[in-house]
């Protein structure tokens, strides 16, 4: 296997500490960013300077772009960046704060897309690159009591498609992975939960909202495997535009878009017809 040096967003836990628990056994280098660097301080004692810690918060663009200078500074051509910091925020979209709402976008949205920001003028100078989106089922599919979630999600979805033919004649490529549940702390440690409003006890949302507190909806996802097929993807040329992981992500999605594309095909003649007539 090829030896690569990554940046990865969120290490402390999750899918970002299986992948960096991952690569530095295999002998990769890894740039990690965290909120709080003690977290990491086990992997650091026995990695080394095979693994590079800054704090960072990405809700903050600054110390974004200053986090991803330094690292390209200090460990040279960084081949591939992993956007992994996010949460989940839940709740009926009328039970949300203004401040919730503004923190989730800054988070799994604005955030991600500064990385993906930072890091091109370097990937574009050394010739190559690979960005790795992290995304969810829920960047395909909506669920109620998700709205925010979901708006983050296809947002980064929709910015990450973008990008993969505008950075293509750069040698820059970009995967999103849509993972179902999945065994970390995701559900049961890092999600938030908006303020409750008693009209939506009866509402579609409140099973959002139950899962969170009940905490007893296991996972199917096993995330060690998960992150060996991200890691995987990296040696595929040209970069696969999406990989579904989960067997629930597989299912909910592919319902989805068959639905999506039922709705789509009955209204072709609808569709067709608000064009300008054509002139023989």
């Amino acid at each position: 296997m090829t030896q690569r040096t990554w940046l990865i967003t969120g290490i402390s836990s999750g899918f970002g500490r299986h992948l960096t628990e991952q690569l530095l056994e295999q002998g990769n280098r890894v740039a990690g960013t965290v909120r709080n660097v003690d977290v990491v301080n086990d992997l650091k004692t026995k990695y080394g300077d095979s693994l590079w810690v800054a704090k960072l918060d990405v809700t903050d663009t600054p110390a974004i772009h200053q986090v991803v200078h330094s690292a390209f500074h200090d460990l040279g051509n960084i081949d591939v960046v992993v956007n992994n910091a996010g949460y989940g925020l839940f709740g009926a979209a009328e039970e949300l704060t203004d401040e919730q709402i503004r923190h989730q976008l800054d988070t799994n949205l604005i955030g991600s897309i500064q990385v993906v920001r930072a890091a091109l003028p370097y990937f574009r100078t050394q010739g190559f690159g690979r960005i790795i989106q992290l995304s969810t089922v829920g960047g395909q599919v909506a669920f109620p009591g998700s709205s925010l979630y979901h708006a983050s999600k296809w947002g980064i979805e929709g910015f990450a498609e973008s990008l993969m033919t505008e950075l293509a004649p750069f040698n820059i490529g970009i995967t999103i992975v849509e993972p179902g549940s999945a065994s970390t702390n995701f559900r049961y440690g890092s999600s938030q939960l908006a303020p409750k409003m008693e009209a939506y006890e009866a509402s579609p949302a409140a099973y959002a909202r139950r899962i969170i507190e009940e905490a007893k909806v296991p996972s199917l996802g096993d995330p060690a495997k998960m992150v060996t097929i991200m890691i995987n993807s990296v040696d595929q040329n040209p970069a696969p535009k999406r990989i579904v992981l989960g067997s629930d992500a597989y299912v909910n999605i592919h319902k989805a878009l068959t639905e999506r594309l039922a709705i789509l095909e009955a209204q072709k003649e609808l569709a067709f017809s608000t064009d300008f007539p054509i002139h023989k």
